[in-house]
């Protein structure tokens, strides 16, 4: 048997053989794996070596060990004996049992399984039953179930379960740890919410459904106090955490709310609850976040923040407005620690850091920040301002909302209900003897017209816009009204940005580049074109995108004398780009081209962020 040296097993279940499950194989007695068994089979087909072995002391371990015996081997990270002599992991050692017994691999990514379906099959199979013999049912339709075990000879339950189901079981091998965990999240959901349901009482009256249905004898939203909502929250925002969410979305329908989460850019689905359920749990989410639960005809906006089963710090920005079903509920996850890198941990290019730090290392005047929603322009100020948090600086915010708290800022909240606004905020925080002011949006005239005049009188002062890039700033600060002599005097620079899912470093793969596509992206620089680029290919770790993460691209537009005089109303963009080009601003599908280069990233996602490239 060749041992494998990287995971190869099909993710999806769908696109499994139904017959790879062999019938060939000599039948075993039925029993558990021992250490012993698996330790003497590691050593037979020359994975491991006997000596080693005996030097790790797996040899004397009692079998009685509470633990998985690969768990165990796992925990001892024993070198393999072939190249490339890597660690024995615990998906390796997995992957090799599943080839033992011959049988299909399957690494769990609780994204990818169709938990509506699964949760079905709970009723049928308790908890206990499945702990007992370490399985987990990960699939189903009208002919089969699969289940996932890591006991290869323990067979007797399916028996039992084929006559329960009345439908034919196959068997996947998947890691222990996975098992426990899983049979932990997915039992627990299934057991909260068949408790809420049951402490279901009638609608309130309060509730905004512009299309109810009146079904006699249902009964509606459940009252958000109840222990089973809690335990559906909490599990809620700690998966969000594991699977690297950027936002949670809570979106109510008639029968089924659904529940969404934003990775990399990208919305998945993950759960599906009754309506009645999906109410509760934005009722008690609106209670975390100190919003008025009675209040749902009105949007609202609240926060929370709360710890990760690691002991992380995290913020969340909540959001509620109501819709045809009920409310809807979005939950924006920030990562104080994602503030806390360095500027080369964002995508900038070296040259683009010392542009910047040149800009915000002025005594006075203004940077902006630009880009559409969710491009990545607060991490970029909170990274930027905690730069700047210097204990002999005095840094103040006025923000709509807050999105992180940071102990070395003095942070204020724009509260419209009392008329603080940006521009009654600044007109505040010039009173509180700041050095460095962030705005959290140039929205009108007023509140540019304060910014300009802090600048004018001695602070720095960074704030965004939304507009597509670093010129199209300057025409909007003209077109919200504020004189072209003040912007002059006041504007240091703009930097635009957007963010490009990154390359999983776990498969992907080197690919020809495209002459024309290159020469469109960098003209009229001229830049080296790499030998070679990286493309995506898709694996376990990147649930098959072949995308894993999020870098910047940028494009700083440093402002120059020869720039300034051209800031007047009317003024051509193209004539503003031309020369911004001309005295060193570089663009942002030149900050692209730089991250492709590098194996980064590709040029069909560049392709999505970007405007259309124009072939020369």
């Amino acid at each position: 048997m060749n041992f494998p040296t990287a995971p190869t097993a099909r993710m999806f279940l769908h696109d499994r053989d139904p017959h790879s499950q062999s019938s060939s194989r000599p039948r075993q007695p039925e029993h558990r794996l021992t250490l012993k068994e698996v330790l003497d089979e590691l050593i037979e087909d020359g994975l491991v070596d006997a000596a080693e072995v005996e030097r790790s002391g797996l040899g004397a371990k009692a079998d009685r060990n509470q633990l998985h015996p690969l768990v165990v081997i796992a925990n001892k990270q024993l070198q393999q004996r072939q190249p490339p002599h890597q660690a024995l992991s615990l998906e390796l050692l997995t992957e090799w049992l599943a080839n033992k017994a011959e049988l299909p691999y399957l690494r769990i990514d609780p994204l990818k399984l169709d938990i509506a379906a699964v949760e079905r099959l709970l009723p049928f199979v308790s908890y206990e039953y499945a702990t007992r013999y370490q399985i987990l049912p990960v699939a189903a339709d009208d002919k089969r179930v699969v289940f996932a075990t890591a006991e290869p000879w323990l067979t007797e339950w399916q028996t039992v379960l084929r006559q329960t189901l009345r439908r034919d079981i196959e068997r996947v091998i998947t890691n222990p740890l996975d098992i426990n965990r899983y049979q932990l999240e997915f039992y627990g959901v299934s057991r909260s919410v068949r408790g809420a349901m049951k402490g279901a009482l009638e609608p309130a009256s309060g509730i905004l459904n512009f299309e109810q249905l009146l079904e006699l004898g249902r009964r509606g939203e459940l009252s958000a106090d109840e222990r089973p909502i809690v335990q559906i929250v909490d599990w809620l925002l700690q998966y969000a955490f594991s699977q690297r969410a950027s936002d949670i979305h809570l979106e109510p329908r008639r029968e089924q709310g659904h529940i969404r989460f934003r990775i990399d850019g990208a919305l998945h689905s993950i759960y599906q609850l009754p309506s009645a359920v999906m109410n509760a749990v934005t009722s008690r989410i609106k209670i975390l976040g100190r919003m008025d639960v009675a209040e749902k005809r009105r949007p609202q906006d609240g926060r929370i923040k709360t710890r990760t089963p690691a002991g992380r710090e995290i913020e969340l920005r909540l959001s509620t407005m109501p819709t045809a079903f009920g409310e809807k509920c979005v939950l924006r996850i920030f990562d104080p620690d994602t503030a806390a890198k360095s500027f080369a941990h964002l995508g900038f290019a070296p040259d683009e850091e010392t542009v910047w730090r040149s800009m915000i290392a002025q005594p006075h005047g203004i940077v902006l920040v630009t880009g559409p929603t969710g491009s990545g322009k607060t991490t970029t100020l909170y990274t930027t301002l905690r730069h700047l948090a210097a204990p002999e600086v005095n840094v103040c915010t006025v923000e709509d909302p807050i999105e992180m708290i940071i102990p070395e800022l003095n942070q204020m909240q724009v509260q419209s209900g009392i008329d603080l606004n940006f521009a009654q905020g600044v007109r505040t925080l010039l009173r509180q003897d700041p050095d460095i002011i962030m705005v959290g949006e140039i929205r009108d005239l007023e509140t540019g017209q304060m910014a300009v005049q802090a600048a004018l009188t001695g602070h720095r002062v960074l704030s965004t816009l939304h507009t597509n890039d670093a010129v199209s700033a300057i025409t909007r600060l003209l077109d919200l009204g504020i004189p072209p002599y003040l912007i002059q005097n006041v504007l240091i620079g703009v930097m635009a940005q957007r963010l490009a899912r990154t390359l999983c470093p776990h498969c992907k793969e080197s690919d020809q580049i495209d002459d024309a596509l290159w020469e469109a992206l960098v003209h009229p620089l001229p830049l080296p074109k790499p030998e070679t680029i990286n493309k995506p290919h898709g694996c376990l770790e990147c649930r098959n995108t072949g995308y894993l993460g999020r870098v910047g691209l940028y494009e700083l537009l440093k402002v120059t004398p020869e720039l300034r005089r051209l800031f007047q109303i009317g003024v051509d963009e193209e004539v503003l780009r031309r020369v911004a080009f001309e005295h060193g601003m570089r663009p942002l599908r030149v900050s692209a081209a730089l991250q492709i280069a590098a194996g980064l990233t590709t040029f069909e996602e560049v392709a999505q962020i970007l405007p259309p490239l124009e072939y020369h």
